[in-house]
């Protein structure tokens, strides 16, 4: 199979637009997959400068309800009539990034993906898509929180609490003896959801494309080091695996695993293509 980033925060060619998003295209013999939509229709453009059809596209995952992977929805949906659109039926729900001293900001999906309602396919815990895809936002263990999670919450009436992701979902893709799992950000931690994952294929992915929220955005701070190598620690103990990062994991954090991994750990950017 094929992975090509569409959109990350970082590109490593000048014909493809860079922006805090993520969007990733992946194509095996019987799909043409699209993960995440980036924050804006720049993915149509970046797209075409890398040779994929969206058109073609038969598969579209949103991973959780952020603007940041969900802006580009709409766009792709215009020059896709035909695709298969999953998200979490939680993905719709009002979503706030909340600091003090500032007004709550919106971050959810934007408005006008709801034009195109008729052509959501809502899932719940666990979706069997085919022998070759599998969706899954039922993560079982909370381990190695980030506090880069803080700030981000679910307006319910007047109150904003804590954003508990249950609007996040991880997909699976395998084909003939390869495995790879796609993690959007791993607001419920990447490690809990390899965890997952370990258990619905009976064993470690091959490879991983996440971001793993190991940074906020918003204040520009990294998580503490010893949290950073705790995630290093046991993402290497998955023997023969190999992570491709970038978007939320940010550069400190990206730098302190890189050190403690080797080449099992990968810079995910955009115009990146991978063959597992």
């Amino acid at each position: 199979m094929k992975i090509t980033t569409l959109l990350e925060n970082t590109s490593c060619r000048a014909d493809v637009a860079h922006a805090h998003g993520l969007s990733q295209y992946l194509e095996t013999k019987n799909h043409k997959i699209l993960f995440d939509m980036g924050p804006s229709p720049a993915i149509v453009e970046n797209a075409k400068a890398l040779d994929v059809d969206l058109s073609a596209v038969d598969t579209a995952v949103l991973s959780h309800g952020h603007y940041d992977h969900s802006g580009g929805l709409a766009a792709f949906l215009d020059c896709n009539k035909t695709a298969k659109v999953y998200l979490s039926r939680l993905a719709l729900k009002p979503y706030y990034a909340v600091a003090a001293g500032k007004a709550p900001e919106f971050i959810g999906v934007p408005d006008d993906v709801k034009t195109y309602e008729d052509r959501l396919t809502l899932t719940g815990d666990e979706l069997f898509i085919d022998q070759e895809l599998r969706l899954f936002s039922d993560v079982k263990t909370a381990d190695y929180r980030s506090h880069a999670n803080d700030k981000l919450r679910e307006k319910q009436g007047e109150d904003y609490p804590m954003d508990e992701f249950r609007h996040e979902q991880n997909l699976l893709v395998t084909e003939g003896e390869k495995a790879v799992l796609l993690a959007g950000c791993s607001h419920r931690g990447i490690v809990n959801i390899l965890r997952r994952a370990e258990e619905l294929l009976g064993r470690a992915p091959d490879a991983v494309f996440a971001g793993f929220h190991l940074h906020n955005p918003g204040t520009g701070e990294t998580e503490p080091r010893e949290l950073v190598e705790a995630v290093g620690r046991e993402l290497l103990a998955r023997e023969g695996t190999v992570y491709y990062t970038g978007h939320c994991t940010g550069p400190d954090a990206f730098a302190i695993l890189k050190a403690q991994m080797g080449e099992r750990l990968q810079a995910m950017t955009g115009g990146a293509v991978v063959e597992i």
